[in-house]
């Protein structure tokens, strides 16, 4: 019809970096570097010996790299690895439970109280259990890790939307093909906020797990030099395992991203 207003057509969805996604975050840590030194250094609300200013911090990550980095490097690894396995199983058993209600009510309990367990209290346990090395760190990040991934896969795959279920059964598709085409597809949004939940949970499984092992990861590092006093150096530590938190955090948001492009094209963004 003439002179009818044209309807309102929202703009199209840009992707890429968006300046705002880099500079946000970085005006975020300045913020906070800001606020440690002012307690530290500015207001000398804290003791040095509890909480180092950050310019010391940072004198002992350089002084100490030839120690910290190689540290870093096997904690990272710890923790990805870790990830990986409870990633499997964890998806695996959630399948489980989502497939049958025997199955769940047998075993949910089970689980829920394995989770409940204080993890730290585990650790000389561990070390009893299944010998020096690796393994303690790995089971570590495993008993940590495991149960969010485990909840996130048996939501999603028991709240299919309900006219994707009845598209299913009007094309005759076998459980298989249901399962393939349909329930699993929708349900790697939630088992994506189960492995986000758990990613974090990840490298504190690790840096526990290295409490109790000989690998000279960073919380190996963390005792050492805490032992001796030198708490600077032990908060570098620290501060390393949160950057690379940070980090693997963001690759697996961007391994979602790629893998389930639909969901930013189906949902409002913020």
């Amino acid at each position: 019809m003439a002179g009818a207003p044209a309807p309102d057509v929202a703009p199209p969805r840009r992707d890429g970096v968006r300046p705002a996604a880099v500079g946000l975050p970085a005006l975020g840590l300045v913020i906070a570097v800001g606020v440690w030194w002012l307690v530290t250094s500015g207001l000398h609300l804290v003791h040095p010996a509890s909480l180092p200013p950050p310019q010391a911090v940072w004198r002992a990550l350089t002084g100490t790299r030839h120690v910290l980095l190689p540290a870093l490097g096997i904690t990272t690894l710890m923790t990805v690895v870790g990830f990986a396995l409870s990633a499997v199983a964890g998806v695996l058993i959630g399948m489980a439970l989502a497939a049958s209600r025997r199955v769940e009510r047998m075993f949910a309990p089970l689980l829920v109280a394995v989770n409940a367990v204080p993890k730290i209290a585990l650790g000389p346990l561990l070390v009893v259990s299944v010998g020096w090395g690796h393994k303690p760190i790995l089971t570590m990040v495993f008993l940590l890790c495991f149960f969010p991934i485990v909840l996130s896969t048996a939501t999603g795959l028991t709240t299919t939307p309900a006219d994707l279920a009845e598209l299913a059964r009007s094309l005759n598709a076998s459980w298989w093909q249901s399962f393939r085409k349909v329930r699993f597809p929708a349900a790697l949004p939630q088992i994506f906020v189960g492995l986000k939940v758990a990613m974090p949970l990840a490298a504190i499984g690790a840096v526990i797990g290295e409490f109790y092992s000989d690998q000279p990861g960073l919380g190996f590092q963390i005792l050492q030099y805490n032992g001796i006093g030198d708490t600077a150096t032990a908060w570098a530590a620290i501060v390393l395992i949160a950057l690379m938190s940070i980090l693997l955090y963001a690759a697996l948001t961007l391994v979602e991203r790629l893998a389930l492009p639909w969901v930013r094209a189906t949902t409002s963004a913020r």
